[in-house]
């Protein structure tokens, strides 16, 4: 019996993750998230300064963080210093605490014209777009990085969720504290986003000298 040979399917578009590292993104460590903050200090730029001081201290995902509203962060004109918001994928709340430095720089980013009269934290910079998009944020998650010379394609979004979770295991090991603080329901999706079996056994591995 004689088999056609059916023309080839082609992609009409090129894969979103074509040449791109996916997996994991990388942590920032205590060294980066300094250097980032003094540059946008530096700059003088405010908005970003906020942005990246709430993203660190919240630790939420990106969808949520751009989401974010005045009145979750102030209560009757003051900043709050602790903070709770409803997570758009488990639907459930998860508290932040919010550092003195991160207060500082939303006192001074609420002072710019833009927020005047905003509902929204981080409001874009059109009529139609209420608030920044995932899009947006990521691309200047990208630029926070490349400023300090890091490699772009290893750090991402969900860089700055796991930034503070991943010192605080470090210095306690406390992974029922990392599980609250990132509002998982179960310790095994703790366990994954920590790469926890993964850097205790490179820990091990590098004490031992041969």
């Amino acid at each position: 019996m004689q088999t056609t040979n059916l023309p080839a399917i082609r992609a009409l578009r090129p894969a979103w993750n074509k040449g791109r590292i996916v997996g994991q993104k990388r942590p920032l460590k205590p060294k980066h998230v300094w250097a980032i903050r003094v540059r946008l200090e530096l700059a003088e730029i405010h908005r970003d300064l906020a942005l990246f001081n709430m993203a660190i201290d919240s630790k939420l995902r990106g969808c949520d963080l751009v989401r974010m509203k005045v009145v979750d962060v102030m209560a009757s004109g003051q900043i709050k210093e602790r903070a709770s918001v409803l997570q758009s994928k488990t639907q459930k709340p998860v508290r932040f605490e919010i550092s003195e430095g991160t207060r500082a720089s939303l006192h001074r980013w609420m002072k710019d014209p833009l927020m005047v009269g905003s509902e929204y934290l981080w409001p874009g910079r059109f009529h139609e777009r209420l608030h920044i998009s995932t899009r947006q944020y990521a691309r200047i998650v990208r630029n926070w990085v490349s400023s300090i010379g890091l490699e772009v394609s290893a750090y991402g979004n969900h860089s700055m969720c796991r930034t503070k979770v991943t010192q605080i295991y470090k210095k306690t090991g406390n992974l029922r504290a990392v599980e609250l603080l990132l509002g998982h329901t179960k310790m095994d999706s703790t366990v994954r986003y920590l790469d926890v079996e993964l850097e205790d056994a490179l820990a091990v591995s590098e004490a031992i000298e041969i």
